[in-house]
């Protein structure tokens, strides 16, 4: 008793619980190893008493196998030592648990025995005792007269077979007379047994051993009953175990077979009248998916993906028929993402049949799948996402082009914005199915209704061409080297690639898009939009686009990934893309295709075609990069860079071998030069491959790409050329300039070409009838040209001229230069004046172009020749040029004596060359036979002419103007007779200068301005040596006066001109034997004070003076040296004739005030030559009024202080002067300062004799000045 007690425990609390658990009138006798020694106590023994004992409630029952299924779940391993104490013990309690799940009707009490058996069993692992209750079920089923009492049996055998798998086998091998009765409760009108036998079916056909064992009971028995059970279920457990069974059965081809079949023979039955006995699946199906539940709505759409994963094109007609894609879509509106995923699995599959497509059921459910995608997108499962964006996609791709799938543009709108928002996906997989999607949606039948959204259509590309670049742009994760971070690389690459290949594909859809809708009118542009709108909508701005985002996007994405690897498949999408852009934007195909060649294209494309294309693989790639070769480079020929366009004839012709021979070529650069360079016989395939493999060698290196060694091409070339003479071939313009190109391009700067070369080069050229057909504008070829004797002599004038009709640029740019002299030369021009000074007789043919070339040419040629003298003042080319000009000038006079003027338009160039090359000449340079011979024709040249000449009488004027301001005083005597004794000249000079001061037709300032100085040069040389007049020339002095003063505006040379002349006349007293100043009109008889100063008249003078100061306050450095000339000659004139009035003159208060004005310029100003020569004057005539002795000393004491090495040689000679006028007159009474002047004098004439002689030869606004003839 007292173990009993201990057993029992002390009273408490929890002591009526556990008495509860103990039958108290046997619990005393039991031993205690049958206890629980932890809560709750349970007694085994006392269980295996009380549970079988009719007196004891179901209550109590039902609580003590409620604390062991907890006690089981809790402490499994103890209760497992417990009942396993004892075999014989245990499976009599096993056999009493199951009786009593047999005997109890209560639902609670039958779940819980069975719950507890199943652990008890799955626990225990003993064969015995699965063999006892398999035993006892199946005693239990075969031994019940009707299925009413089978429930729980049923129920339990099912849950045993789901816990136990293996079971299922031997369930079917060693009892299989259970299907039978199996198949009477599946009969039986109670869905509860119903539901029970499918669940234990569905376990049983889940094993693959037993599903075959069973095939022939499913096609025999059960299918039928099944599929009608399913359809007549009215509980959700039997639908739901219905479902799971027909899931279990359709994972076997078998079974999909047979219950397919056996929904056909039961429509088929339902369309002839009689009873309906037979159920289809679809129908089944089609009634689960109108319930509103959406377990059931997931269920069936897993069965209807399951039978048409067995075979789409075999089934899916049955469930077309069915209607059933129409309740597919609409499922897709509802927020269930199982739900919308599963339709989505199902219509993926449907859409895999013609059927679906050509009973409109797309059509009716593309507007679900759009606003689904919509809503989709906004969750956050990428599998839906996926999911209907494949399905997306598969119905853009296979829908009919003859049936309409969108009936809006505002539903194609609305398909475009929702793939625009997919394609954005931060989710890789997503992106990769929006792509594929969209590159179905560009199809035309998609994209006609008008009107087109070229818009949309645009932001859906740039969307997917962005997302496509971030991703090629994302860094690839660098791990540590290893084979697992090489893989890993490798898969990424491999990614990206896809995903590039993907939206190049969509890409060329959309190119391909642009190309159909060029012969679609309708498909221009919007009919809606404004006309005042942008052009937005329209085929041609996206079809910019295209080129602009290929261009900038997918072009760079291509070179970064080859980099990396090369696909055949995407370079053949890529390359296809380029071909299709020419056809696209074909008024940017020329830009685009020189692009293209310019970033390397067609060395990237010949790899290509070598790296893949041999043997006959990649058939379709070659054929791409052979199409893309072909028409880039009739485009490169159709818009040459620096020559002529071909002739149709040409461009023919070059479509016919490019055509043959490019699919052909399948060899590397070195196979290919070797192949250029076989001398042995050349059929004419062979030969029209060797014109494809010259002519895309030449576009290289036309733009820059040059892939092939120069040495290497350079020989090549002329064994090509060699073997074409050999076999008497002519070859096409084209491939004869791409040759000619190639050579000159490769010719190393010490090469040179065999001389059998530069004959056949001859005698291809003779043959061509002119050389602008095959000229290249390159200075390289120009070289070429003018490098060897043989083709120099024959073309050499024909391709300088070539060489100026392209030069535009470069000319202009030296023409714009005033001195030429600072400014870098381009590199063109550098090239040819190395060509000038390694062969000065190429000057002569330069000559002959100036005067037989166009205008514009002959201009180029001129500015060019003009701006090579002055860079090249080493080059002794005058006596080349004159010679040669001189005989030109004689021809042109004897063959256009009377109006030389219409000869040749470029005859004023010629001239103005002329005047350059006089020009370099120094000035202590004796005039030859040759130059006066050219002065007598330029002399003659002018008297032939009228003053309306002005292109010929400028240069003409420079040239006799500087030819006698450029050499020795006795050449000057000569030269100044010979142009004398041109009476025709002197009569011209006469009527240029009359036209000063009149209104009408007056010729240019620079005309008049040169007429003047020659007139002056004239008169100055005729007096001083004598010289015989043949003809006076008259001038009106009233008229000289007066244009001094009032000068004409901008006019500064031209009054510094007259001034030179009117100086000259004054220095001779007015005696001149050429020149004779004749008063204008009727002039009143002189009065007696006027005759002295005869011609002049005292009026004049002062207002000759008061002219001269007005000039002076200009302040411009040559008409102040002409204007303190013109007053030291008038001064002197006066003195000679009235030194009163010279007083006069000199003392007047204006000229202190004038002189001031000249000072206020800066600190040095008074050390200018014009100031110092006017001071002297003024300390010459003593005027004191106007400069003191004391501001004279001022002066002294700065020039003293002043650094004279600083000063320009025309200032030291004006400062002696100054300084001997201060001595001479002895005005200065200081010692000191005295002393000052002294050595100021001593440093002068050190200085002087040291300092280097000006620059007294200027062109100033296109007229020859000497600055000696003005200033002295």
């Amino acid at each position: 008793m007292a173990v009993r007690d201990a057993v029992a425990g002390p009273p408490g609390p929890g002591r009526d619980e556990e008495t509860a658990l103990f039958f108290k009138r046997a619990h005393y006798r039991h031993d205690p190893c049958w206890q629980m020694p932890v809560p709750p106590r349970l007694c085994l023994a006392c269980m295996l008493e009380l549970l079988p004992e009719p007196r004891v409630s179901l209550v109590r029952k039902k609580h003590v196998l409620s604390c062991f299924h907890d006690a089981l779940l809790r402490h499994a391993s103890l209760v497992m030592q417990l009942v396993a104490q004892d075999q014989r013990i245990c499976i009599h309690f096993i056999s009493m648990l199951f009786g009593l799940l047999c005997n109890v009707e209560d639902g609670s009490v039958t779940d819980l025995c069975i719950e507890v058996l199943i652990q008890l069993t799955t626990q225990l692992k003993s064969e015995q005792i699965i063999h006892c209750l398999l035993d006892e079920c199946h005693k239990e089923l075969c031994n019940m007269p009707s299925m009413r009492g089978s429930l729980a049996t049923l129920t339990f055998l099912g849950k045993l077979v789901d816990a136990i798998p293996p079971l299922a086998d031997k369930l079917v091998m060693e009892h299989s007379d259970l299907m039978e009765h199996l198949l009477r409760g599946l009969v039986y009108p109670n869905e509860g047994v119903q539901a029970s036998v499918c669940y234990l079916y569905g376990k049983l056909y889940s094993s693959p051993v037993a599903a075959e064992t069973l095939s022939g009971h499913f096609r025999e028995k059960l299918c039928p009953l099944f599929l009608s059970t399913l359809d007549g279920a009215q509980t959700k457990e039997l639908q739901i175990n219905c479902l799971g069974l027909l899931r279990q059965v359709l994972k076997y081809d078998l079974f999909v077979s047979v219950i397919m079949n056996k929904s056909a023979l039961a429509e088929s039955t339902e369309d002839v009248e009689g009873p309906p006995g037979k159920t289809s699946l679809p129908l089944v199906l089609k009634k689960l998916l109108l319930s509103r539940d959406e377990t059931l709505q997931v269920a069936s759409a897993h069965c209807i993906t399951a039978v048409l994963v067995n075979s789409p094109v075999k089934h899916a007609p049955a469930f077309i028929h069915a209607d059933i894609p129409e309740f597919l879509f609409e499922h897709l509106s509802s927020s269930s993402e199982v739900l919308v995923w599963s339709s989505y699995n199902c219509l993926i599959l449907l859409a895999e049949e013609p059927l679906f497509f050509s009973k409109c059921h797309t059509v009716y459910g593309i507007e679900s799948v759009v606003r689904s995608l919509q809503g989709s997108l906004r969750m956050n499962n990428t599998e839906v996402h996926k999911q209907g964006l494949l399905l997306f996609a598969e119905i853009l791709t296979r829908q009919p082009e003859e049936i309409k799938l969108f009936t809006s543009s505002a539903m194609c709108r609305d398909a475009g914005r929702a793939l625009q928002e997919a394609v954005s996906s931060p989710v890789l997989e997503v992106a990769a199915e929006a792509v594929k999607a969209i590159s179905a949606f560009l199809r035309k039948d998609h994209q006609s209704i008008p009107p087109v959204q070229y818009r949309e259509l645009r932001a859906l590309l740039e969307a997917m061409l962005s997302r496509c670049a971030d991703f090629s742009q994302t860094p690839l994760n660098r791990r540590p080297l290893g084979h697992a971070s090489n893989r890993d690389s490798e898969k990424a690459i491999l990614r990206r690639g896809k995903f590039l290949l993907s939206t190049l594909e969509g890409f060329r859809n959309a190119c391909r898009l642009a190309v159909e809708f060029q012969s679609e009118p309708s498909a221009q542009e919007n009919p809606f939009t404004a006309p005042s709108a942008e052009k937005e909508d329209t085929l041609e701005a996206f079809s910019e686009f295209l080129l602009s985002a290929c261009d900038s996007l997918c072009i760079p994405m291509v070179m970064r990934h080859s980099e990396q690897a090369t696909h055949p498949n995407l370079m053949e999408v890529f390359l296809s893309i380029l071909h299709s852009l020419f056809v696209i934007v074909p008024h940017m195909k020329e830009k685009f295709s020189k692009k293209l060649a310019s970033s390397s294209f067609i060395r990237l494309t010949l790899e290509l075609k070598a790296r893949f294309c041999g043997s006959l693989s990649h058939s379709a790639l070659n054929q791409v990069c052979s199409s893309f070769l072909y028409y880039m480079t009739l485009n490169l020929l159709s818009a040459p860079e620096k020559t002529g366009p071909p002739s149709q004839e040409e461009l023919s012709a070059v479509s016919a071998f490019l055509q043959h021979g490019l699919p052909q070529i399948s060899s590397r650069s070195p196979e290919s030069l070797a192949f250029l360079s076989d001398r042995q016989y050349v059929e004419g395939t062979a030969r029209q491959r060797q014109y494809c493999i010259l002519l895309l060698f030449y576009l290289a290196y036309i733009y820059e790409d040059r892939f092939v060694s120069e040495a290497e091409l350079f020989v090549a070339v002329q064994s090509f050329l060699l073997s074409l003479q050999d076999q008497g071939e002519r070859p096409p313009l084209v491939i004869f300039r791409a040759s000619i190109y190639l050579l000159a391009i490769c010719q190393d700067k010490d090469g040179a070409l065999d001389e059998a070369v530069v004959s056949a080069i001859r005698k291809f050229l003779e043959g061509i009838p002119d050389l602008h057909l095959v000229y290249i504008h390159h200075p390289l070829l120009l070289r070429f040209f003018l490098l060897y004797p043989e083709l120099m002599s024959r073309f050499g004038h024909r391709v300088l001229e070539l060489w100026f009709s392209w030069e535009e640029s470069s000319c202009e740019e030296l023409d714009d230069v005033p001195s030429a002299g600072q400014s870098p030369l381009p590199a063109s021009i550098t090239a040819l004046f190395h060509m000038l000074r390694s062969s000065p007789s190429i000057l002569l043919i330069l000559l002959d172009l100036i005067y037989s070339s166009p205008v514009d040419t002959a201009r180029k040629v001129l500015i060019v020749l003009r701006t090579f003298l002055r860079k090249n003042e080493d080059v002794e080319v005058g006596g080349l040029i004159r010679g040669h000009f001189l005989l030109i000038l004689q021809h042109l006079l004897v063959e256009h004596g009377a109006s030389p003027s219409g000869a040749s338009g470029n005859l004023p160039l010629l001239l103005s060359l002329l005047s350059l090359v006089q020009l370099k000449n120094t000035s202590e340079q004796e005039l030859d036979s040759m130059a006066m011979k050219l002065l007598h024709q330029v002399s003659k040249l002018c008297g032939k002419c009228s003053p309306a000449d002005v292109d010929i009488l400028q240069p003409s004027f420079n040239f006799l103007y500087w030819s006698l301001h450029q050499t020795t005083p006795s050449s000057q005597k000569r030269a100044a007779a010979v142009l004398l004794s041109s009476t025709a000249l002197i009569e011209l000079l006469e009527k240029t200068l009359a036209l000063t001061w009149t209104e009408v037709d007056t010729p240019s300032t620079a005309l008049l301005c040169s007429a003047w100085l020659l007139t002056a040069s004239f008169s100055a040389q005729q007096h001083d040596g004598s010289l015989q007049v043949h003809r006076t020339l008259s001038i009106e002095l009233d008229q000289v006066l007066k244009v001094l003063s009032f000068p004409k505006k901008n006019a500064a040379l031209l009054s510094a001109a007259i001034l030179c002349f009117l100086r000259t006349a004054l220095q001779q007293s007015f005696s001149s034997a050429l020149v004779a100043l004749v008063p204008s009109g009727a002039q009143p008889p002189p009065a007696p004070e006027n005759t002295v100063l005869a011609p002049l008249r005292t009026s004049q003078v002062l207002s000759l003076v008061i002219g001269l100061q007005n000039l002076l306050v200009q302040k411009d450095p040559l008409l102040s040296y002409a204007c303190v000339g013109c007053l030291e000659a008038l001064l002197d004139y006066l003195h000679t004739r009235s030194p009163d009035i010279a007083f006069h003159v000199v003392s007047q208060p204006w000229n202190r005030f004038l002189l001031f004005t000249l000072l206020d310029a800066g600190e040095s100003s008074f050390l200018r030559p014009e100031i110092l020569r006017l001071m002297t004057l003024f300390v010459r005539f003593q005027s004191s009024s106007v400069l003191s002795n004391e501001e004279v000393g001022h002066v002294l004491q700065g020039a003293a202080l002043a650094d004279l090495s600083t000063l320009s040689n025309t200032t030291l000679q004006a400062l002696r002067g100054f300084f001997l006028q201060v001595q001479s007159m002895g005005i200065l009474a200081d010692h000191s300062t005295t002393q000052t002047l002294q050595a100021s004098l001593e440093g002068l004439s050190l200085s002087t004799s040291f300092a280097q002689p000006p620059l007294d030869m200027l062109c100033l606004g296109g007229v020859a000045v000497s600055l000696s003839h003005i200033r002295d």
